[in-house]
């Protein structure tokens, strides 16, 4: 995917939320097409005129200024992590950006199994596409038995979207799906030239109707902290909290961890799984 396909692809979508009225255009002046704003009202709000605006959303401008940027991102209502990938895609890719060296994990860094398995809580390790790298036994029985996955399978945007039966435990699947999709496109916009990951797109976009749909809407969402709901098949339903952070000397790695508070059932339920 082009950095400038997909700049565009994410403004008109953004555009397209924004109803006229709420920003003080009557929206019955003159038919419109398609829904939202204008190119020609967005540059107004933003302060820029109509060309440099229409430039910058067919990618035509690779040099647009932090004040234009967040002049735009003003004008479209972004949260922190639509601005911050507005400037991912606006930006010429960043040196140290290098797709075609994915995080080492394995025997050269046999430390983050050992950190994975001295976790009692369910834990895993993963790569920038979401491919599930390292996991303890805690999380085996929390989620599924990654060893016995195919390693193209190892993945939670797949698992989340293409498997049936994990999908199931989830009931707030639609959320957890959508949250998904919104981590892969932030990656994509972080690593536009990773042949991988384009090509888990691909396969998703083929195979799940769902992926297409929440794909298509340009979402993105960063999730560092928050609550999940499982339904477990052996321990029932659990509401667990996750902590995600990365690895300061490898930021395309994360640690995802599953918590309950001591003393709940949750913890005792994790307790036994831990030992299933």
């Amino acid at each position: 995917m082009q950095p400038q396909k997909e700049l565009g692809e994410f403004l008109r979508s953004r555009r397209a939320r924004i109803r006229p009225e709420d920003v003080g255009f009557a929206s019955g002046a003159g038919p419109r097409r398609v829904p939202g704003l204008r190119r020609e009202e967005l540059a107004h709000l933003a302060g820029v005129s109509v060309d440099y605006y229409v430039r910058l959303e067919q990618g035509r401008n690779r040099s647009a200024s932090d004040a234009v940027l967040d002049a735009v991102a003003v004008a479209l209502r972004l949260d922190g992590d639509e601005r911050a990938h507005l400037y991912r895609l606006a930006r010429p890719p960043q040196p140290g950006d290098d797709p075609r060296h994915p995080s080492p994990v394995g025997t050269e860094r046999t430390g983050v199994q050992q950190l994975l398995d001295w976790i009692s809580a369910p834990a895993l390790a993963m790569g920038r596409r979401m491919d599930v790298l390292a996991w303890n036994r805690p999380a085996c029985a929390l989620i599924t038995d990654f060893g016995e996955l195919p390693p193209a399978e190892r993945n939670l945007c797949r698992l989340h979207l293409l498997n049936d039966e994990i999908g199931r435990r989830y009931p707030d699947r639609d959320m957890v799906a959508r949250e998904a999709v919104g981590q892969l496109r932030i990656a994509a916009g972080r690593f536009p030239d990773d042949p991988e990951l384009w090509r888990l797109v691909e396969d998703l976009t083929e195979r799940s109707e769902e992926f297409r749909r929440y794909w298509n809407q340009h979402a993105v969402r960063t999730k560092a902290y928050g609550f999940k709901r499982i339904d477990h098949p052996d321990a029932g339903p659990l509401t667990l909290s996750y902590e995600i952070t990365h690895f300061p000397q490898d930021p395309d790695l994360s640690l995802l961890v599953y918590t309950a508070p001591p003393g709940s059932p949750e913890e005792d339920a994790l307790r036994v799984l831990a030992k299933a």
